[in-house]
C-alpha cells in the first residue's frame, strides 16, 4: 500500500497528533489539557497532555481522595479508547495494535500510548 502524496508527516504529523488526541478528551470530559504534545518513533504513538486536572478532580484531590479520581480516568480513557484509536489510524494510515493509558497521581499530566502495526515501506 502507498502512502498517499496528501498524508501528513514529521512535525505536522505530531503536532495534528497531539490537537486530535488533546480535542478527543476535551469533548468526552469537557475540559482540555492546556499543553500536549506528540511523536512518533518507528512504530510508537506517544501523546502527553499537561494540566488537565477538571475542577471536580483538583477538589476530589485537596479532599484526599486522590485514588477516586485516578480509577475515574482509567474508566474515562477506557471510555475514550475506541475514538483516541480511530483518530491515530486516522492520521498515522496505520493501525493501532496496543493501546495504553495513564495517568499522574494528582492528574496534573496524563500519557496516551498507540503501538502501531508494524509499517512496512514500499519500493
Amino acid at each position: 500500500m502507498s502512502v498517499p502524496l496528501d498524508r501528513l508527516d514529521g512535525g505536522r504529523l505530531n503536532a495534528a497528533l497531539a490537537n486530535e488526541i488533546g480535542k478527543v478528551i476535551a469533548d468526552f470530559t469537557g475540559r482540555g489539557a492546556t499543553k500536549s504534545r506528540a511523536f512518533i518513533d518507528q512504530d510508537v504513538v506517544v501523546c502527553v497532555l499537561e494540566d488537565g486536572a477538571t475542577r471536580a478532580e483538583t477538589n476530589l484531590i485537596a479532599a484526599g481522595k486522590d485514588e477516586l479520581v485516578r480509577m475515574q480516568r482509567d474508566a474515562l480513557q477506557r471510555a475514550m479508547e475506541t475514538r483516541l484509536v480511530a483518530a491515530v489510524e486516522r492520521l498515522t494510515g496505520r493501525a493501532v495494535r496496543k493501546f495504553l493509558s495513564g495517568s499522574s497521581t494528582y492528574g496534573e499530566a496524563s500519557v496516551e500510548v498507540f503501538i502501531l502495526e508494524t509499517h512496512t515501506p514500499t519500493a
